[in-house]
């Protein structure tokens, strides 16, 4: 499976928990659960493409508007619960920047979607993940997106 921008979202909201009354914190850590489990039966390339799109999503969401008053790792770990949330949330949150205040006040984290390819690729094949994906997303590595005052 080739992991494009689509099928990442399509992931991301087929292996998102049902239950309506979980916490954001269960959430987080439901999803990358089933993330883990859905991507560890490969091939490598499905991990490699899910890495690059997660990275991607998580840069284009590493702006000063959205994190200046976050910890580098709180900001990390906000722009994962964003992301967690779905396409229409990341979708609404990229076209305005208010939209991500529930997250930054209510320090709402996702914080184990980063370790999801890590895991995957372990339980895959039983080695380390030595990935290193095209985009960087630690905070600040947009640096057009930190840009300005």
């Amino acid at each position: 499976m080739v992991v494009d921008e689509d099928s990442f979202w399509q992931l991301i909201e087929q292996c998102s928990p049902s239950d309506p009354d979980a916490d954001h914190a269960d959430h987080g850590d439901q999803l990358a659960e089933a993330l883990t489990e859905a991507l560890a039966v490969g091939p490598v390339s499905t991990i490699r493409g899910f890495a690059e799109q997660l990275a991607w999503a998580l840069y284009r969401l590493d702006r000063r508007e959205f994190g200046r008053d976050l910890s580098a790792d709180a900001f990390l770990y906000t722009r994962c619960a964003v992301v967690a949330d779905g396409r229409a949330v990341y979708e609404g949150v990229l076209a305005d920047p208010a939209l991500i205040a529930p997250y930054v006040n209510g320090l709402v984290w996702a914080e184990d979607l980063l370790y999801v390819p890590d895991e995957a690729y372990r339980e895959l094949t039983g080695q380390e993940w030595e990935y290193s994906t095209r985009y960087d997303y630690e905070t600040g590595s947009n640096t057009d997106g930190w840009a300005g005052a």
